[in-house]
């Protein structure tokens, strides 16, 4: 049965919590563990890529943490953008660093969500949501974002998300999204899925 977690605006000092737990929570994404990958089993550089996501998020007062910091939802208002110019030469410096030859797909993969996201109407955009892997099965993500969708329907706005693991599809669909393309990682990499949802 799932929880009904509180939830709270995380801050500057929840920055290395939200790192850790995305690093952990995205290691063997579909997309993400691919484009991130190098060779072995290694996954202690994704920390690096993670923390500039966050640090673009927490630009803005929009990224929620359920109360114990099992789970997160770094969102982007409308007319905010992932991250700043600075962050994304940041971004650029950091892949060559970590993964080296391999830099050049996963800078591809980031520019490919960039040309897909809508731009023709205001929305707030859902970057990631991710729980913890210890935490996982409880429902605690799903609830965290239908209490943040709940922030945006007082808004009276649209939102839209990337999903990137098809098994997340079906959630997503559950909270009003509805798939609106697709598009894939080079190389014949994993397919990301679109999704947005109306204003309610």
């Amino acid at each position: 049965m799932s929880e009904v977690p509180r939830c709270r605006r995380a801050g500057a000092a929840d920055a290395d919590a939200i790192t850790d737990l995305l690093a952990l929570a995205f290691a063997h994404d579909p997309l993400w563990g691919w484009a991130m990958r190098r060779p072995g089993a290694d996954v202690s550089h994704h920390a690096r890529l993670w923390r500039i996501y966050v640090d673009g998020a927490l630009r803005y007062p929009w990224t929620w943490l359920t109360a114990g910091g099992e789970a997160a939802a770094l969102w982007t208002p409308p007319g905010g953008t992932e991250m700043s110019e600075a962050q994304e030469q940041t971004l650029a410096e950091v892949a060559e660093d970590v993964l080296g030859p391999w830099a050049g797909v996963y800078l591809e993969v980031v520019h490919r969500f960039s040309v897909a996201h809508p731009t023709d109407q205001p929305h707030y955009y859902l970057g990631m949501l991710g729980t913890h892997p210890a935490h996982r099965g409880r429902g605690l993500g799903m609830a965290l974002l239908a209490q943040t969708l709940a922030m945006v329907d007082e808004a009276g706005l649209p939102a839209y998300l990337e999903s990137t693991n098809p098994a997340n599809n079906s959630r997503y669909a559950s909270v009003g999204f509805e798939p609106i393309g697709e598009f894939s990682a080079p190389n014949d990499g994993p397919t990301v899925t679109t999704m947005w949802r109306p204003a309610q």
